[in-house]
């Protein structure tokens, strides 16, 4: 029992010497990271930047488009860059590629149809004529002007195949940097590809991000060329700030003697054995935050996906096409753009499909989605479009539960900076009979499958989200989140700071006694001959 002790904390003092940095800059980032507004433009930001869309007569259909660029497109397909990740299948099918997303928008004054296609490549098609479109610097800087509200001066910085500001859209590289004259130092990121902004970020906002993200996920690594290495320092540090935390807390425990029940304690009452400030402060700010501090540990470690123990988070390319049907809708490919009612405020027409069904929608610049009536559509997905959607990414798996949702549940909500437009309602949860527990959130209004999670993702979404996002319950609710977060962020920073001046004081003893002994061994008259 003794040497397990002793163990215990020769375990805790060595590893808390060497993540006593790391740990008091996580606390830190991670208070910068929960007032940060992300960068990456989400869908209702991108709306809300977007072009009137206003179309006339004479634009071609997506079917028109897609034809007149075939040789467009089977020429670029080997420019595109590989496409990396979950959302993609392990090998692409053999013949044309079909359609499985499709918008009609004005980018830089021109109309587009940017179009998804079932391989995950994306492509921008002219609507006059159906030329191939690379966005080029001058049009990304047409679209900047119009980003910026059309006042200020715009400027081409560099155009790049990879930033580590734009992360998992390597399907949209290359990447246009352009900066914006204004008072914020505005600048964005372009896709070359579609025109998309996806990236924006004032002066202050790349500070932020600098002290916040980039310290935080260990972006330093990319920027000196190792990224390749990156989860592998996240996951070996992860773990080891959780034994040092949970070694930390047991020694705490051991150590804590509060003199229940007539028992003894220190001297003088003490209820902790420290005399000296940093020493006091460092044991009750892990006795009291080192439970939450786990957590936090605990929660980085498992978002590396340690040994691959939870099932990818997004559903691949050959189930999203095995769910949508495959199919493309004759009214998709004829319908011809028409003007819109006047006074409308239409940034965007997009097409969806589900088996043999289709729909149309408008998105207006607030993010409301609004069904077009066209001939052979419907307003929206029925729910046994929806099933049988469900179905098919099954296979022979059956459905045991279809409900509706008009509520959030604990597996599909918003992020506090995410909306309606983000994570729509109501949602279709299908619930599949199988030994995974597989749940479907499926939209309605435009077919999408929005969420997929299997056990193994709902367990993640605990040990992750809820464990390092405190996400659910009454927590969710701000401002409670708030004085929870930075009431447990002020301890871990108290503990942090602390565990730094212990160490170091901890190596100064340990070199200044090797120090001292060398000396004395220096000095010690040599034995007689």
């Amino acid at each position: 029992m003794r040497t397990l002790k002793r163990l215990l904390f020769e375990v805790h003092r060595w590893l808390g010497i060497v993540l006593a940095l790391f740990m008091f800059f996580w606390f830190v980032t991670g208070l910068v990271i929960m007032y940060t507004t992300p960068a990456a433009q989400s869908r209702s930001q991108r709306l809300a930047h977007a072009e009137t869309l206003a179309p006339e007569a004479g634009w071609l259909s997506l079917g028109e488009a897609w034809d007149r660029s075939a040789e467009q497109r089977k020429a670029a397909e080997a420019r595109q860059p590989k496409i990396t990740g979950n959302a993609t299948a392990k090998k692409p099918p053999a013949g044309e590629a079909g359609i499985a997303d499709a918008r009609l928008v004005r980018s830089g004054g021109e109309p587009l149809w940017l179009i998804e296609d079932d391989r995950g490549r994306y492509f921008a098609l002219s609507a006059i004529d159906g030329s191939l479109h690379d966005i080029s610097v001058e049009q990304a800087l047409k679209i900047a002007q119009n980003w910026s509200g059309g006042d200020n001066q715009v400027m081409h910085l560099e155009t790049v195949d990879k930033t580590i500001k734009v992360r998992n859209q390597d399907a949209l590289s290359p990447f246009h940097h352009i900066a914006i004259d204004n008072d914020a130092g505005e600048e964005l990121f372009i896709s070359a590809r579609t025109g998309e902004v996806l990236h924006a970020s004032t002066r202050v906002d790349r500070a932020f991000y600098w002290a916040g993200n980039w310290l935080h996920l260990f972006k330093p690594l990319d920027a000196v060329g190792l990224g390749h290495i990156r989860e592998d320092v996240q996951f070996w540090l992860g773990l080891s700030a959780t034994i040092a935390t949970l070694t930390g807390l047991i020694i705490g425990w051991l150590r804590w003697r509060p003199g229940f029940g007539g028992k003894p304690t220190y001297s003088q009452g003490r209820t902790q054995p420290y005399r000296e400030f940093w020493f006091k402060w460092h044991f009750w700010s892990g006795l009291i935050g080192g439970t939450v501090a786990l957590s936090w540990a605990i929660s980085g470690f498992i978002d590396t996906n340690p040994w691959k123990l939870f099932s990818p988070a997004n559903p691949s390319r050959e189930e999203l096409v095995r769910y949508s049907g495959g199919k493309l809708p004759a009214v998709m490919r004829d319908w011809q753009p028409a003007p819109l009612e006047s006074g409308s405020d239409i940034v965007e027409l997009g097409w969806r499909s589900l088996g043999d069904e289709a729909v149309l929608l408008a998105y207006t610049r607030d993010g409301q989605r609004q069904p077009q009536s066209v001939t052979n559509t419907v307003p929206q997905f029925s729910r046994n479009s929806l099933a049988a959607g469900a179905q098919r990414l099954a296979g022979d798996t059956k459905i045991e539960t279809q409900t509706l949702l008009t509520e959030y549940d604990n597996y599909y909500y918003p992020r506090h900076h995410q909306g309606l437009v983000e994570k729509p309602l109501p949602v279709l949860r299908v619930t599949l009979a199988d030994e995974a527990g597989t749940r479907l959130y499926l939209d309605p209004q435009d077919g999408r499958l929005l969420a997929r999670l299997d056990r193994s993702r709902q367990v993640f979404r605990w040990l992750y989200s809820g464990l390092h996002h405190w996400d659910f319950g009454w927590l969710y609710y701000r401002p409670v989140w708030d004085v929870w977060m930075l009431t447990w962020v002020a301890f871990g920073l108290v503990l942090g700071a602390s565990a730094l001046v212990v160490g170091w004081r901890r190596l100064r003893q340990t070199f200044r006694i090797k120090k001292s002994v060398g000396r004395k061994a220096q000095l010690a008259p040599e034995p007689a001959g």
